[in-house]
Formats: C-alpha cells, sequence, structure tokens
C-alpha cells in the first residue's frame, strides 16, 4: 500500500465461540482468541469482539475485513496456536489494496482454515 492514507483492517472475534467438549472448564475459545489478538495488534489493525460469526459448528472463528476489500472468513481456530499467526496474516491484510494477500506470503493458518471469502461491496 502506497500513499499516506494508513492501512486499515478490522479483525472481527466471535466471542460466544465454544469449541465443543473442549471448552468446559475454561473460558469459551472465542473470549480467549479475542485476549490473544488484542493484546498486540500490528500497526492498522482494530481487533473487535462481536456475538457471532454463524459458524458455529467450526469455532473458534474470526472475520478479516475493510472497506473496498475482500472479506475473509477463518474457522477451527486455537487460540493458543494460532493467534501469532493471525495477527501477521491480519497486518500483511492491512497493507493490500484489495485484501488479496499473496498466497505464498499467507501465514498456514490463513491456507487451510478459510472458511469463505466474500467480495468487496462495490463504490456507489
Amino acid at each position: 500500500m502506497s500513499g499516506d492514507a494508513p492501512a486499515q483492517a478490522t479483525l472481527s472475534v466471535c466471542i460466544t465461540c465454544r469449541r465443543a467438549g473442549r471448552d468446559l472448564d475454561e473460558a469459551p475459545c472465542g473470549q480467549r482468541m479475542l485476549a490473544a489478538l488484542g493484546a498486540a495488534p500490528p500497526p492498522g489493525v482494530t481487533v473487535r469482539a462481536v456475538e457471532c460469526l454463524s459458524a458455529c459448528d467450526h469455532s473458534c472463528s474470526v472475520a478479516l475485513q475493510a472497506p473496498g476489500k475482500w472479506t475473509y472468513v477463518y474457522s477451527n481456530l486455537d487460540p493458543d496456536l494460532h493467534a501469532p499467526d493471525i495477527l501477521r496474516g491480519a497486518g500483511l491484510y492491512a497493507l493490500t489494496r484489495d485484501g488479496i494477500v499473496p498466497w505464498r506470503d499467507r501465514p498456514q493458518v490463513f491456507r487451510k482454515q478459510s472458511r469463505a471469502r466474500v467480495p468487496p461491496l462495490e463504490p456507489t
């Protein structure tokens, strides 16, 4: 990305996500993911909590979006394993013009855990 405009991206974390049979004695994975991602987001990335991403059978889930860019939903995530790579990928995404990070530059979690890719809305 070039110019004076700062890179921007929003990383939405489903805080209601629970992993079946695994979150019984601890905080839901979505809440743990929010804590892990919100501790030190890369420049230009805002982390926010959302109530549901409708990926309940594939929790934990996050969505990465920005105006004029492709939106991605990633699922089957583990806050203890994937948070650093999610933050790295979000930082790369923020720097793109269109939201498409080159395949070879994407963290493995973004290659393997992608649930959906949604095109940007056309400007009105």
